[in-house]
């Protein structure tokens, strides 16, 4: 059940991504930039693991959703995939007031973490609606 994606940014220029790819994409996003949080003492170590822990669990359990035995194991799965991607989204979104990386480092994977939560959910949406996603 994979469901290609697309954003009001996407709409012309550039094709759309399934969301299995798009969401493992933002992951190694994420794992680049807890690397840069590692570097720094005291708080960017403890939202570092958060942070890492949410975004990496958002593809797998994408992932996961991909094997679902139901409809409905499909929709658990999804459901806990856009949890992870709130939490994620909240926790980057934390850092810019905090100051502990520059906001233009920040910006398009705070971008992304939203998009990626409006389109988890519109699948979610789309499929307990009864239509293939």
């Amino acid at each position: 059940m994979k469901n290609a994606d697309s954003s009001p940014r996407d709409s012309k220029n550039i094709p759309p991504r399934d969301i299995v790819e798009r969401t493992f994409e933002f992951a190694v996003r994420i794992i680049r930039l807890c690397g840069k949080l590692d570097e720094r003492p005291g708080v960017g170590r403890i939202l570092m693991s958060q942070i890492l822990r949410a975004g990496t669990s958002v593809p797998a359990n994408v992932e996961e959703a991909q094997a679902a035995q139901s409809k409905a194991d499909f929709v658990s799965k999804m459901s806990i995939a856009l949890k992870e991607a709130r939490e994620t989204h909240l926790r980057l979104r934390l850092l810019v007031p905090a100051k502990l990386l520059p906001d233009a480092q920040l910006q398009p994977l705070i971008q992304e973490a939203d998009e990626i939560k409006r389109v988890i959910g519109a699948i979610i949406v789309s499929t307990k609606r009864g239509r293939e996603s």
